[in-house]
């Protein structure tokens, strides 16, 4: 099995590398900006952190949307932080950018909801329930509302929290969206490399999920 890492200058990536080889030590895990390579893999991981806009421009700097479009349709593709953010509609984030569309939703700043002065401070910053809302593969051996790492400023909303593909909500101030899949895609607002046993689980079932089954 080979997995590639998609490295957009952005993102956690030694600490997914890790987490995919101690969950799947007989796989080809790959971290590379090569649309080709890409094309090639078997699974496709699309991480990130920090800028959107930045995100976006190392995506088109080395051509590799229409490869994240085609992983989208023909294999398993997991998004993680701002891999999730951008598979969206639309982020508020620098001023306004599209995203690829693939769920309906925006990504707005937590301060359209809440202030610090009532406690919540921006980023949310460390550990927070997830809801499962669907009965997921990538959920298995995972229980509800069990902690896992966050660390964002923006926070995707949907224009239902019943919306078929949302898979899991959090909650910092207001109930926002956790985790989304359909079809071949999985994507998650939290770290699962940082979230210990749960996040390891999660990143074992990537390496297992046949959405096709």
């Amino acid at each position: 099995m080979h997995i590639a890492i998609v490295d957009l200058g952005v993102g956690n990536l030694r600490s997914v590398h890790q987490a995919l080889i101690t969950v799947a030590p007989n796989a080809q895990v790959e971290i590379t900006h090569d649309p080709s390579v890409v094309g090639r893999a078997d699974r496709v991981v699309l991480p990130g952190q920090g800028a959107i806009e930045t995100w976006f421009e190392s995506l088109r700097l080395h051509n590799l949307e229409a490869a994240i479009r085609e992983a989208a349709t023909q294999k398993p593709l997991f998004g993680i932080c701002v891999g999730m953010q951008a598979m969206f509609d639309h982020s508020e984030e620098d001023g306004g950018i599209d995203g690829l569309g693939l769920f309906a939703g925006r990504v707005r700043h937590f301060n359209q909801f809440h202030t610090p002065k009532i406690g919540f401070k921006v980023p949310q910053m460390g550990w927070n329930q997830v809801k499962q809302t669907q009965d997921h593969p990538m959920w298995h051996g995972i229980a509800d509302q069990r902690h896992f790492y966050f660390l964002h400023s923006y926070c995707a909303n949907v224009p239902s929290h019943d919306a078929d593909y949302v898979q899991g909500l959090a909650d910092y101030g207001h109930e926002y969206v956790a985790a989304v899949g359909a079809g071949n895609v999985f994507a998650v607002q939290f770290h699962p490399e940082k979230s210990h046993d749960d996040g390891l689980q999660l990143l074992t079932n990537f390496t297992q999920w046949n959405p096709h089954a």
